[in-house]
């Protein structure tokens, strides 16, 4: 895909279009995205003997690329602990969705506020801590319990990869909303975010990885 860099509003309106004037279904972006992300997390943690990932979730979309990418990851073997903040009858459709394969399957999810001593010691003792909490439509300053957990993730993960953004940062912009996941790597999706060039950004996003999740190139051409 391109390396164009678009706004949050354009990136917003070309998914709305894949999915309602294209007919794509947003769970199969979903599930593109989060294996998308799987892949990026499996090139890293190759060759280390008995990897651990750490994954951990919000409420929105971003969660679903997040069980999305635990699947992958759990199917495949890899050691893999998933949180989620908050609960789960308060997440959006299409990440409920894939919440509810991940729990059918029987691959647990924590709630952080039910374990918050086993979850410091997964995020510390993980190869990689997947960032899957806030996506591009964040517009307001973070609060507890996201910050705490962000401020845990900053002090004490050894790599991370943010899911399409490092949640906190502005994807327009490149500010930051009081506190932000510092980022080693971030799959991001389809485009470039205008976000990770200015401002902030540079200093969140680490190295970008932009993903194709199935979006036609036709439409990215035209952003």
């Amino acid at each position: 895909m391109l390396k164009k860099a678009v706004t949050v509003r354009q990136i917003q309106n070309l998914d709305k279009t894949a999915i309602h004037r294209i007919g794509i279904p947003s769970l199969v972006l979903m599930e593109n995205a989060g294996k998308a992300v799987a892949a990026e997390v499996k090139r890293h943690i190759k060759g280390r003997e008995r990897p651990r990932v750490c994954i951990i979730c919000g409420l929105g979309n971003n969660a679903g690329d997040g069980f999305v990418a635990a699947r992958h990851l759990l199917e495949a073997g890899v050691e893999t602990a998933v949180y989620l903040i908050g609960k789960g009858r308060h997440l959006k459709q299409d990440a409920a969705a894939n919440y509810q394969i991940l729990k059918k399957l029987k691959y647990p999810v924590k709630e952080i506020g039910m374990a918050r001593g086993l979850f410091l010691r997964d995020v510390a003792g993980a190869d990689v801590v997947v960032d899957a909490i806030f996506g591009v439509g964040l517009n307001r300053q973070v609060r507890d319990p996201f910050r705490g957990v962000i401020e845990l993730i900053n002090n004490h993960a050894k790599k991370v990869i943010a899911v399409d953004i490092p949640s906190g940062l502005d994807g327009t912009t490149g500010k930051v909303y009081g506190i932000c996941v510092k980022a080693d790597w971030t799959v991001t999706f389809s485009c470039m975010k205008k976000g990770f060039l200015q401002n902030q950004g540079p200093r969140h996003v680490g190295k970008v990885i932009v993903a194709d999740i199935g979006i036609p190139k036709k439409l990215v051409n035209s952003k």
